[in-house]
Formats: C-alpha cells, structure tokens, sequence
C-alpha cells in the first residue's frame, strides 16, 4: 500500500497534488504566524501616546512593571484619573467619555495587548532595562504614535539580530544572549 502510494507520489499528479499540500501547510504556517502579531481587539480608548509623552509623562508611570519583571502593565482607569480629574476637558471630551464613564461606573479598562511574543518566549524587561536600553528601541518612538502598535514584528529573528548587536566582539556574551535558554525556559 505504502509503495503505491510513493509511486502515486512521484506521477505527474501526484507531484502536484504534493505541491498544492505543501503550499496549504506553508500558508497555515504563515496565516498562524501572522495571527500572533495582529491585536483582533479594540482598545477600550484611543489613547494617544504621542500627547502623554510630549507633556513628559514617562512610560514607566503608566507601564510600571516594566522595570521589575515580565510585564510592563497597563494603566489602571485609577490611575489615569490621577491627572484626568484635575483637567476639565476630561468632562466634555468625546474621546474621554468611555473613561469618564468607567470611573462614574467603578468599573476599569480591559486594555488590549499590542507588543505580544508567543507563548513559549519567557520575555522579561528587566534584563533589557538593565542593558540600558530604552523603551523605543522595541516599541518605537511613541512621540510620533497616537494609537500603539506594533512597529517591527517581535520574531525571534529580530530579538537574534539584536542581541548579537548587543554582544559585538565579546565571544562569551553573544554565547548567553543567543543561547535557546535564554528565552526559551
């Protein structure tokens, strides 16, 4: 049976219908890989980077965690209230409305993800912190995003060719920051 099969496999239709069952599982692979790089949800308000960044807001303030672990965090509706009660557009604005609402309401943003890595990459900020690098370096220069997104796809290949900048000459660094266990555990 096998042997028919191969012999199948290597006539003229076979071949083609080996081609067509190759490019259907490429394109899953493709159409998969895509799919962890899209951000299906609306953010619960069009937050504009670019305005909070230019009146010096650092992104530590709202992304706190991102200098301590894993997650950098989302802001918290208190947390944006903070400075939103104290502006009296924040009454009046359409574009504040869904936060005004919250907070009327007690109730908080569900914020939808953007800068995503697949679920086996243990990414952490701390280390890339302590490396000295800065926010924009992975998530772009947000003083000219109104909306974030991503602006590079976060693939192993782009993390590879980084820290192979990162190590340069030093044999015994690019060995730890392109090991697999070093994201991979």
């Amino acid at each position: 049976m096998i042997k028919r099969f191969f012999v199948w496999a290597i006539s003229p239709m076979g071949r083609i219908a080996v081609v067509i069952a190759g490019m259907f599982v490429f394109s899953l692979a493709a159409f998969g890989i895509y799919q962890t790089q899209q951000n299906p949800n609306p953010q619960p308000i069009q937050f504009p980077h670019n305005l909070h960044v230019g009146l010096g807001i650092q992104c530590l303030y709202c992304h706190p965690g991102a200098s301590k672990g894993p997650s950098a965090g989302l802001p918290t509706i208190s947390k944006c209230w903070g400075c939103h009660q104290q502006i009296a557009k924040t009454q009046t604005s359409p574009k504040l409305k869904p936060m005004l609402d919250a907070m009327n309401n007690g109730t908080n943003f569900v914020w939808a993800p953007v800068a995503k890595v697949p679920e086996f990459v243990h990414f952490n900020h701390r280390p890339h912190i302590a490396a000295g690098l800065n926010c924009e370096n992975c998530h772009g220069d947000m003083t000219k995003v109104t909306i974030a997104e991503n602006p590079q796809v976060m693939n192993m290949g782009w993390c590879l060719n980084c820290h192979r900048e990162r190590a340069g000459d030093d044999e015994a660094k690019l060995i730890k920051l392109t090991d697999c266990g070093t994201c991979h555990y």
